[in-house]
């Protein structure tokens, strides 16, 4: 090549930006600083020596609750109200503001606690996948219920301590609210607006084709389908998709609720065995607004599950959303296709974590 040519891009080279057509945003990916040493912060390994069953934590089966109440001995899921709950159904209204820079709006719904297993120490994928349907049906049971008067209802799982998750318990939260939050409103404007300009739902449309391209697949079966979006933002993340076109959990099939137990189980056994390690992640379901919305046309919807997790180079280093991030832009370290690698190749371990930490990008045989 000679002094005057340009050279050629390579997006495992090159940083670049990438379109979020669900936020309407960029993401820059530099997947070429993977190549700096590590010199931050070092997490410590979640512990592993969770007892099944612990008094003193107040998600077990028979244990008393900070309210007072006790548990019942339950033997499979088990739903409560949160004892702390961010949002409760009879909160007074603020009043309207005339000011534009100063307004507020009421906001009530209610917030509940969904335990999945009564042992403190499994996680989903240590789950039977019948167990976990019967996490996928109370899903669906719920947003029928909280769905039938408040506008959105938000079922999402903090796993592991670096997530935020305070009682070691496989659980996850159901907020549901009487208006749609900020995340909500930007995907059902984006997708709206997808589907009027295009004629097809976007999620939909993204689906058929990374099918099709296969390069950032992680799992798939007949009804579902889970892939590292090529906008994706954290370095594991990845979108969990169906195949036909659906709006909410409660309109999946019981086959398509078998299929699900099934992939679910699949990526998160992928996740625990890249590092060794129980993955931490945050996850959440993104559906139709319920409520007054359940009369509306929601064509432009489709289903998904957003699994974000943190960590970047191993089990003890993770990523921080600081900074550059937090002021002007997001950005990523690696490739989602790099990523998808990664994923499909974890029996390679010992090689990959290494590649992670120190060289990944100077080995061309693994990541091609």
């Amino acid at each position: 090549m000679d002094s005057t040519s340009k050279p050629t891009f390579d997006p495992k080279e090159h940083q670049h930006l990438r379109y979020n057509p669900l936020r309407d945003s960029w993401v820059l990916v530099s997947a070429h600083r993977m190549k700096r040493p590590w010199k931050g912060q070092v997490e410590k390994p979640p512990e592993d020596n969770t007892p099944r069953h612990d008094p003193n934590n107040p998600l077990c089966p028979g244990s008393v609750r900070a309210n007072g109440e006790v548990n019942p001995e339950y033997d499979s899921t088990f739903m409560f109200d949160n004892d702390f709950p961010a949002l409760q159904p009879d909160a007074p209204d603020p009043g309207s503001d005339h000011h534009p820079l100063f307004q507020s709006k009421a906001a009530r719904g209610v917030c509940k606690v969904m335990c999945f297993h009564p042992w403190s120490d499994i996680t989903l994928p240590l789950m039977q996948p019948a167990e976990i349907r019967k996490v996928i049906d109370k899903w669906a049971d719920l947003i029928v219920e909280l769905g039938a008067e408040y506008t959105w209802v938000q079922i999402f799982e903090n796993k592991g301590a670096m997530m935020g998750c305070s009682n070691p318990h496989p659980h996850c939260q159901v907020w549901a609210s009487n208006f749609l939050p900020n995340e909500a409103a930007l995907a059902e404007r984006c997708q709206r607006d997808f589907l009027q300009k295009h004629g097809e739902p976007l999620l939909v449309q993204y689906a058929r084709m990374e099918a099709q391209a296969q390069e950032r697949v992680v799992v798939e079966n007949e009804h579902w389908l889970v892939v590292v979006p090529y906008w994706a933002t954290w370095p594991f993340q990845t979108l969990l998709l169906p195949r036909r076109h659906v709006f909410r959990l409660p309109d999946l099939t019981a086959q398509e609720r078998d299929s699900l137990a099934s992939i679910m189980k699949r990526l998160l056994t992928k996740y625990d065995n890249l590092f060794e390690v129980s993955f931490p992640y945050s996850m959440g379901w993104h559906g139709a607004p319920t409520g007054s919305h359940l009369q509306e046309d929601m064509s432009h919807w489709q289903l998904h599950a957003h699994y974000y997790p943190p960590l970047l180079r191993s089990a003890t280093i993770r990523k921080f959303m600081v900074g550059y991030e937090m002021l002007a832009n997001e950005q990523r370290d690696l490739t989602p296709e790099q990523v998808c690698f990664l994923l499909n190749n974890y029996k390679k371990r010992h090689i990959l974590v290494f590649a992670i930490g120190f060289t990944l990008l100077h080995l061309p045989h693994l990541l091609h």
